[in-house]
């Protein structure tokens, strides 16, 4: 039974991503930071038995390793972890003041970079001093098209998942001898509950038309994709970043 661990598990992209692992037949820790019952009520829906949400605030370098531990007490182990966790907040440079400036840049990096660094750094400790080998454990990470492509209103977001893409990379060099592959996908607009207010507003028309298909991702696409990276098949895979934005963002 392969055991699987998403941050941000309790809606959007993660929760689309709990659901499609467990049909998979993976065994599944869903996480949360404030929405317990949002990840419980995630849980009771999965395909499968042995599932369990798992809390922690990912900004926190203590409760990041305590998540970590959690869900390998529950699950017996962790063979595939998806950093997906991430938040997404407005800040344009020229309408905040130095201090807002500067909180939001430092709350962003601590959950969508070094609580995902933090996290992979626990994971792989796990991995080299459990017993059974690591070869076949998959670390994936969800990105952005945002890194590629710029987020005027939200820079500092854009710059951490730059940094999540880099982290990527580098780990994939790290890890192949261990027989771990890492990988990434880098999303464009999903339709999800952190962006459905910027979707569902004046900008909405215009963001669907940056795609030739005239909309925006489903959170379903993208979990089939994390599947597969998660899957036996996509070794050689590792290293990549996938672009998932229906033709919007070519480079």
């Amino acid at each position: 039974m392969r055991r699987a661990l998403i941050t941000g598990g309790s809606s959007g992209i993660g929760a689309a991503a709990a659901r499609s692992l467990a049909s998979a037949g993976f065994t599944v820790a869903v996480h949360y930071n404030a929405g317990r019952s949002r990840a419980e009520s995630v849980v009771s829906g999965l395909s499968g038995t042995g599932h369990c949400a798992v809390g922690g605030d990912l900004a926190d370098p203590a409760a990041v390793r305590s998540m970590l531990d959690a869900a390998v007490d529950r699950l017996g182990g962790v063979d595939v972890l998806v950093n997906n966790a991430g938040i997404y907040d407005l800040h344009e440079v020229d309408s905040l003041g130095y201090e807002e400036w500067q909180q939001v840049w430092r709350r962003t990096f601590e959950v969508n970079l070094f609580g995902a660094a933090n996290l992979s750094w626990a994971f792989v400790d796990h991995l080299r001093h459990r017993e059974e080998s690591s070869a076949g454990a998959r670390l994936i990470f969800v990105g952005s098209r945002g890194a590629y492509r710029g987020e005027p209103v939200a820079p500092a977001y854009a710059a951490s998942k730059a940094g999540v893409h880099a982290l990527a990379q580098s780990l994939a060099l790290v890890l192949a001898p261990y027989g771990v592959a890492v990988s990434a996908v880098a999303p464009g607009f999903v339709h999800t509950e952190m962006t459905a207010a910027i979707l569902d507003g004046p900008a909405g028309d215009a963001i669907r038309a940056q795609s030739p298909f005239g909309r925006v991702g489903d959170a379903d696409e993208i979990a089939a994709a994390i599947t597969w990276l998660a899957s036996a098949e996509a070794t050689w895979a590792s290293g990549a970043v996938l672009d998932l934005n229906g033709a919007s963002y070519l480079r």
